[in-house]
């Protein structure tokens, strides 16, 4: 999904050191300047998405039975999209409150299912409250959580680090805080993932040679 009618994200496109799929070139583009990862001992995977996405929602299956088969060194994480959206700002609170709770797993597929097809404004503290109430075992120190300093200050983190890697659209992809993919440039979302084992590859190597 597009954030409305954002321009491509502007940075210099290459063609994968292996000419072993057909769609290689152009399915990645380099962000300038590139970002440091939070764990400089592993490649980390970034897909940067919103729970009001329903291209997020299709992807998040492929990417949760991927994510099982990653190597040691590759490390893989979610980030919500904010741009500046308070909705949006309060949809990756509650994203942030789930993981920092241990509700993540439990929850983060119902959460897909509140917004899009109940639509469910899960945007406030008092909204949340409501719709969390039955769904944890204990709803007081979820809300607790929700409100916390720690994830006030992920909240925050995920709005930098998205425009910082200049993020257009979700569901994005970054691997090591230079490569950029997405399926606007690989054509579908198996293709996505299939580009970032790729591009995990190429880090490797690169890593490899320094």
């Amino acid at each position: 999904m597009n954030r409305r009618d954002a321009l491509k994200l502007a940075a210099l496109a290459l063609t994968l050191p292996s000419a072993s799929v057909a769609w290689a070139k152009d399915a990645f583009t380099v962000l300038n300047p590139p970002q440091k990862s939070d764990d400089p001992s592993k490649i980390e995977v970034i897909e940067f998405f919103h729970y009001g996405c329903p291209h997020c929602r299709d992807f998040d299956p492929l990417v949760a039975v991927w994510k099982k088969k990653l190597p040691a060194d590759v490390a893989f994480r979610h980030v919500p999209a904010i741009w500046n959206n308070a909705q949006l700002g309060g949809l990756a609170r509650l994203y942030y409150a789930a993981e920092a709770s241990g509700t993540l797993d439990a929850l983060h597929a119902g959460i897909f299912g509140a917004v899009q097809d109940d639509k469910r404004p899960l945007f406030t503290e008092e909204q949340v409250r409501e719709w969390i109430d039955g769904k944890v075992a204990d709803p007081v120190k979820f809300i607790e959580t929700y409100k916390s300093f720690g994830v006030n200050s992920m909240v925050q983190r995920a709005d930098q680090l998205a425009r910082a890697m200049k993020i257009q659209g979700v569901p994005t992809v970054v691997v090591d805080g230079k490569y950029v993919t997405s399926a606007s440039l690989t054509g579908s979302h198996e293709d996505t993932l299939k580009v970032t084992d790729e591009l995990i590859a190429r880090v490797r190597k690169e890593r490899s040679a320094k």
